[in-house]
């Protein structure tokens, strides 16, 4: 007979929202996983390299991805456009988290698909809050910020030309 904790652990355990954490530096990954349970009680699956990373999210199903840019095999720009091109991962929700700061790296970033861009060192809350914000898009919400970016990006080319 199982006892009324047991149960909740276990329904609790059913309803955790699965984080994919993609980085290559193991000290790194601790800290998000750290960071991404102090707020919110996640089951996080961990990967070291883009390769790596695309195999778990196939096998795992994430609710949620958070992928550094530089790393071996395949960086995160590319795996971001791997799964935004694949209809079965086209709608997961993405984060970049890299020590890339500048506005460009940014933009390619977003230009790849992903949802949020954050920067390395990283607020735990930013973190979360990101993760929260990510997590309630949808697809109609990603395609509207996309579009957006786009003719953004084009207004300032047209301004750059002139």
């Amino acid at each position: 007979m199982c006892s009324a904790r047991a149960r909740r652990l276990y329904t609790a355990e059913k309803t955790m929202k699965k984080v994919l954490v993609i980085d290559d530096n193991p000290t790194i990954v601790e800290l998000i996983k750290y960071a991404v349970n102090l707020q919110g009680s996640y089951e996080v699956i961990v990967a070291y390299d883009g390769v790596q990373g695309l195999e778990q999210v196939y096998a795992h199903h994430p609710d949620c991805v958070i992928i550094d840019v530089k790393m071996p095999r395949m960086d995160g720009y590319q795996l971001v456009r791997c799964l935004r091109g694949d209809a079965r991962t086209a709608d997961t929700p993405m984060i970049i988290l890299s020590a890339m700061t500048r506005e460009e790296d940014q933009l390619t970033g977003l230009l790849s698909g992903v949802d949020e861009y954050l920067t390395k060192p990283f607020k735990p809350s930013a973190l979360n809050a990101a993760i929260e914000r990510v997590l309630r898009l949808t697809p109609a919400d990603r395609q509207r910020r996309m579009d957006e970016l786009m003719r953004s990006q084009g207004e300032q080319q047209q301004q750059q030309q002139r």
